[in-house]
């Protein structure tokens, strides 16, 4: 980890989390200092900003509790020493540069009623995080035979004028038939609609997606890295999910 640094600049892309907090989902954010993070069951993504100081860590801490993960993305700056690092992976982000996108007529989509199943699809196919309300960040669609859904994708992180395509998943029994390129043309269709572009991240050892989402009309933008970790125990307890929380966060 020696090295790490965080991501500098001012495209809406490179914090792409603290972009969307700030702006179209503000209404998902709590904030403790100069620190955002997502409703816990929303998404498990947090804003630290660059040049992280000890008193961010502190704030981080106080939002995600004793024992409970810090997970940053467009990040690259080590937590404190007493920290433990439970998942480091470099990634990709790629945005549109020419998909063909159009609806996809088989396409359902999916809301809150449709969620135990959307997340035993992901529990199965492991395609990044998805939790209970994640269904709240934007369109979500998916495809279903014989009553069961067997693929998904839709929308996660909400920059101004940018949406992130996520939850990219088909289970074993419906891969080989296009349906994750279809559903991501189809959720590109919805961002252009209105006005936006779409963006996506992915594993940077995930070659087989990389690859589909280059033959989508993704291209690669930069390169970043995902971190969790998780607050020491020393810490007192976090800040609850309720209420006005980006009022009652602040201190």
């Amino acid at each position: 980890m020696s090295g790490l640094r965080a991501a500098t600049g001012t495209h809406p892309l490179d914090d792409p989390v603290g972009a969307a907090l700030t702006g179209p989902h503000s209404r998902f954010a709590r904030r403790r200092g100069a620190v955002l993070r997502y409703h816990r069951d929303v998404a498990p993504w947090f804003a630290v900003p660059d040049g992280t100081r000890a008193g961010d860590w502190a704030d981080a801490a106080a939002l995600a509790g004793p024992g409970g993960a810090v997970t940053i993305t467009a990040f690259r700056e080590p937590p404190p020493d007493d920290w433990e690092i439970v998942f480091h992976a470099e990634g990709v982000q790629m945005v549109d540069a020419g998909v063909a996108a159009e609806p996809f007529p088989e396409a359902v989509r999916l809301g809150p009623a449709d969620v135990p199943e959307m997340l035993d699809l992901v529990a199965r196919t492991r395609p990044g995080p998805f939790l209970p309300r994640t269904v709240e960040l934007g369109t979500y669609l998916g495809v279903r035979r014989d009553g069961a859904l067997v693929a998904m994708a839709g929308e996660r992180l909400r920059p101004s004028g940018w949406s992130e395509i996520s939850g990219v998943c088909t289970d074993e029994s419906a891969r080989g038939q296009g349906l994750g390129g279809a559903l991501v043309r189809a959720v590109a269709h919805d961002i252009r609609e209105r006005g936006e572009t779409p963006f996506l991240h992915a594993a940077a050892s995930n070659t087989g997606a990389i690859r589909l989402y280059e033959a989508l009309g993704f291209v690669l933008r930069r390169r970043t890295s995902f971190l969790s970790a998780l607050v020491p125990q020393r810490w007192p307890a976090g800040l609850p999910d309720s209420g006005d929380a980006r009022a009652a966060a602040v201190r």
